[in-house]
């Protein structure tokens, strides 16, 4: 049985409305409302959904860059919300982040050499010769010339400083990395790649990934099990030849019939919702999906479905799984 690396119990993140001369609390937006997920060692667990469902706001709240508003957040079996700032200092070796833009994410004023030994001098690991030397093999590892390594950010491309700040995030060996939409600013004939540099990574440094995407066809070839979110909750959670092949929630369905299939010969039948997304600081009572649900029946309005296991490994937070659609 595989070891469960990071436990996620009810997580929530409230983000406070204020309004009026005096800037008064009037309201919430609920970006993460109740999301309880585990990831095993050497997992790849996606996280996809449309924008402002909440999925880069849960990975963000993981690593507490974002400070939740609720909920435990269970690492090698100690909740990491009760540590103070230094003890969250020393965590931040075992969990990283990669960033959506990777320039943005990139001092422009540090070289990729300073760029890299920044997180190893924070940390006090190894001695200057050392440093450098990771550095080169990192480089090197991530498939960038370490001759570039006195060179700038705005001197390689989108793809090369992606795989920058891949390499700055394998820096300290981590266990965990969260990925936020790492190959979405990339072009298409560069995202096979660094796709390809993840999956090797993780072999080589045995590492365990929250892969957050909107792209389902890159979230099914990269994935072992996949969380569907809407409007900051969870809706199905299934491996992903599971997800893929059996969808039971009719927003995953409605998601996957938006995937392209690369064949003009096969016709694929769209599923396409009505209206809006309900604004998450004034979220629909019952089933929040159900004012754009196309077997919505009156229990949706009234009564919130329960998260429940429909078969081994697949759940579902519908009142009405697999039916329709």
């Amino acid at each position: 049985m595989s070891n469960v690396l990071l436990d996620v119990q009810n997580i929530k993140k409230y983000f406070p409305v204020r309004g009026g001369f005096l800037k008064t609390v009037q309201g919430h937006v609920r970006a993460v409302d109740g999301v309880s997920l585990q990831v095993n060692e050497g997992e790849t667990l996606g996280i996809v959904g449309e924008s402002g469902c909440g999925k880069s706001t849960l990975g963000r709240s993981i690593l507490r860059l974002i400070e939740p508003t609720d909920g435990k957040i269970i690492f090698e079996g100690n909740d990491i919300r009760k540590y103070s700032h230094a003890q969250m200092r020393a965590m931040r070796k075992k969990m990283q982040i990669v960033f959506q833009d990777p320039y943005a994410s990139l001092n422009p004023r540090y070289s990729i050499m300073q760029t890299l030994t920044e997180p190893m001098y924070v940390h006090g690991l190894y001695n200057g010769k050392e440093r450098a030397e990771r550095v080169r093999a990192l480089m090197q590892k991530v498939g960038l010339d370490p001759s570039y390594a006195s060179r700038f950010p705005h001197e390689f491309s989108g793809g090369q400083r992606q795989r920058i700040g891949i390499a700055r995030a394998l820096v300290l060996n981590p266990k965990l990395m969260i990925l936020d939409e790492p190959v979405a600013a990339l072009d298409v004939s560069v995202q096979s790649q660094v796709i390809n540099l993840l999956e090797d990574v993780q072999k080589d440094f045995n590492l365990t990934y929250l892969f957050v995407a909107y792209d389902l066809s890159v979230v099914k070839h990269i994935s072992n099990r996949v969380l569907v979110m809407y409007l900051g909750k969870m809706a199905e959670l299934a491996t992903s030849d599971e997800l893929f092949f059996n969808p039971l929630h009719p927003y995953s369905k409605a998601l996957l019939s938006a995937v392209p299939v690369p064949n003009p010969e096969v016709r694929k039948e769209r599923v396409i919702l009505q209206g809006d997304i309900p604004s998450p600081a004034n979220p629909p009572s019952g089933c929040v999906f159900h004012t754009r649900c196309p077997i919505a029946k009156e229990q949706c309005k009234k009564e919130v479905p329960e998260w429940r296991e429909i078969q081994t490994g697949h759940f579902v937070a519908c009142h009405y799984p697999g039916e329709g659609v």
